[in-house]
């Protein structure tokens, strides 16, 4: 009561001078004259109210944050009808989106507008928890004859603003309102307890959200190997870049970045599209969603189709792409880096061999890095990622006007621009036979004719050539042309996949990890023994850049510096388990064997989950899988047909 008469008298001098006495904290009194700048009348009674349809929109708008706070809401009924108090949620601009509590104290507020649909900013009613916690950013406590206007002081507010964990952006605020006859020195502690559980909430949901995005990013990857792409969540920021994406955002990072947040993150679903092709010409969209709702988007940034793709510049040697950034001590990688050395250091065509994904560029870099065309271009070219007629194009050249929509003043292929240098031809099995001929004669006389022209030009390439096919296959086959076949192979170099040099899986993962946290501004992570053994023991079909981008992904949600097995995904998460070896896929079982092992996958999570008594982090540690997954999980056991169960 004394505290309250003090304020009182602090408050009417303030008024009558416009000056606050000594010893009022500094926000206090800033928000005080904030409010008096601001025009509000000590005398207003109330806080503007919302119609129905402004009320439901901004409700609408802050679906997550209600979905989130919806617990706490609940509970606050309970809680809080002992201590006469309520909960009040709002959105960043102080409106008010749900209240909850002692039914009594909620009919109250009604009287100052302190219920669904009030606005609480400071330009409106002045200091109030609600609104000064939003502009100081920070939690706040405003008791009785602190609030700015008159009418407002019979309460006691504690309120404290929700970020999102991401990037701190404040969503809205958790406030916690009663008579100042029954004021409660925990109401603030209260608070701000409530508003981290929501933020965690918030921040499990985020990293689910991305989870599945990131399984999007990968069910679709083999459709646009040769295209660059972004995965991007809902509010506009990136959760993934392909590695020509990755270059994009590497040029400008705050600049792209601030741009996305604009065309995603600040504009609706139904805009998503029709922005980002304005702002990435040629660029589709895939939205995903997750029950309904959209939780973020690819953007596929596809070359030009309707004409040949500009030259790309010639290349130099980059740093760091010798023999010395091929790693691993296996005896197998040992022997191919070995061979791929003495091979770069002469002219000889080499065909390298590997399955999709064992780093067949890499070595291709390597062996032009330590041969005699060291100092001239490095340019590769996709023989499997575009039309037949867009291949000839891009190999060849052409001249102007060669065809409709053809540059002005011709064009150079990619033999051209590799003059002095070397010519790399991936999935080199892929290129039409018809293409074949061409290609063999320009490897055979030295000289390259454009499309449309009938002037040859000399060059000075030397061919690496990639494939994942077997060549002599496709040989025997007639797919391939023998004597092309024989100019582009005179040596041979298979590149070992991961399966059969596991010893190295480790030292790549943490190379992988490090690359990853460097540029998320992160330290490197800690793996642990028994993430390590998994990893190890997984097949990798996809070899080094299937484990690069589970790591990627693995390392852009990792909540801690420590990465396990929790923190697997999905498809890896129920993989072997560690210290036993992957064996050969075996043939898929019928109907019967897949309703028994989905029962008995449901039977051993159940009693996990029992046996931790419902702490489902825990169950999700001690099955080796991601949290994320035994959400989902459980969620399709409760969804299942009775038969199932």
């Amino acid at each position: 009561m004394n505290r309250q008469r003090e304020m009182r008298h602090a408050w009417e001098a303030f008024l009558g001078k416009g000056e606050a006495p000594p010893g009022l904290p500094s926000a206090l009194v800033a928000s005080w004259m904030r409010s008096r700048a601001l025009g509000v009348s000590t005398s207003r009674r109330e806080a503007p109210i919302s119609t129905e349809p402004e009320i439901y929109r901004r409700r609408s708008i802050s679906k997550a944050l209600l979905s989130a706070a919806r617990p706490a809401l609940n509970r606050s009924g309970l809680f809080l009808a002992e201590a006469s108090s309520m909960m009040i949620l709002t959105d960043a601009s102080g409106f008010i989106v749900e209240t909850a509590g002692d039914p009594r104290i909620v009919d109250n507020g009604r009287r100052n507008h302190l219920e669904t649909g009030g606005r609480w900013d400071e330009a409106v009613i002045g200091t109030n928890a609600i609104g000064t916690a939003l502009v100081d950013g920070k939690p706040t406590e405003i008791r009785g004859a602190a609030h700015f206007c008159e009418d407002v002081q019979r309460w006691t507010c504690a309120a404290t603003p929700v970020r999102h964990p991401l990037d701190g952006e404040i969503l809205g605020v958790v406030d916690i309102s009663g008579p100042v006859a029954h004021f409660n020195p925990q109401s603030l502690a209260l608070a701000m307890s409530i508003g981290q559980e929501i933020e965690a909430t918030l921040g499990q949901a985020a990293r689910t959200e991305h989870e599945l995005l990131l399984r999007g990013f990968v069910s679709k990857r083999s459709i646009w190997l040769s295209e660059d792409i972004l995965v991007i969540d809902k509010r506009g920021f990136v959760v993934h870049a392909a590695e020509g994406a990755r270059r994009r955002l590497d040029a400008d990072p705050d600049g792209l970045k601030r741009e996305l947040r604009q065309i995603i993150g600040s504009t609706a679903r139904d805009d998503w599209e029709e922005n980002c092709r304005r702002r990435f010409p040629n660029a589709s969209v895939e939205i995903v969603q997750n029950e309904g709702d959209a939780i973020g988007c690819l953007i596929v940034m596809h070359r030009p189709r309707g004409r040949p793709a500009a030259p790309q510049p010639k290349e130099t040697v980059e740093p760091g792409l010798g023999f010395d950034s091929i790693l691993g001590g296996s005896a197998v990688i040992a022997e191919a880096r070995m061979r791929a050395r003495k091979l770069g250091a002469n002219s000889l065509p080499i065909l390298i061999e590997g399955e999709t994904g064992v780093g067949k560029e890499l070595f291709a870099r390597a062996i032009k890095s330590a041969g005699p065309a060291a100092d001239g271009p490095f340019v590769p070219l996709n023989c499997g990622g575009m039309p037949r007629d867009l291949i000839a194009s891009e190999l060849f050249g052409y001249a102007k006007g060669a065809f409709t929509g053809a540059d002005a003043n011709g064009r150079a292929g990619r033999i051209e621009q590799a003059d002095g240098g070397v010519l790399c031809l991936d999935e080199i099995g892929e290129m039409p036979l018809d293409l074949q001929s061409y290609l063999l004669r320009v490897l055979e006389d030295g000289i390259v004719y454009r499309i449309g022209e009938a002037v040859g030009r000399r060059v000075d390439i030397r061919i690496l050539s990639m494939t994942n096919r077997d060549l002599g296959a496709e040989v025997e086959a007639g797919r391939f042309r023998r004597d092309l076949y024989y100019r582009i192979a005179a040596a041979r170099l298979r590149i070992p996949p991961l399966r059969e040099r596991r010893e190295d899986i480790a030292t790549l993962a943490l190379s992988f990890a490090a690359k990853a946290a460097g540029r998320l501004g992160r330290p490197a992570p800690d793996f642990a023994p028994a993430l390590l053994e998994r990893l190890t023991a997984h097949d990798w079909p996809g070899n080094a850049r299937e484990l690069r981008n589970v790591v990627d992904a693995m390392v852009a949600l990792a909540e801690t510096d420590r990465l396990e097995c929790a923190d697997l995904p999905p498809e890896l998460a129920l993989g072997p388990a560690p210290g036993r070896q992957s064996t050969p896929r075996a043939a898929a079982p019928c109907p019967a064997a897949k309703a028994d092992l989905r029962a008995a996958e449901r039977a051993a999570i159940l009693a996990q989950v029992e046996a931790c008594g419902g702490n489902l982090t825990e169950a999700a540690k001690r099955l080796g899988i991601a949290r994320s997954t035994l959400y989902l999980k459980l969620a399709e056991y409760r969804a299942a047909p009775s038969s199932e169960r």
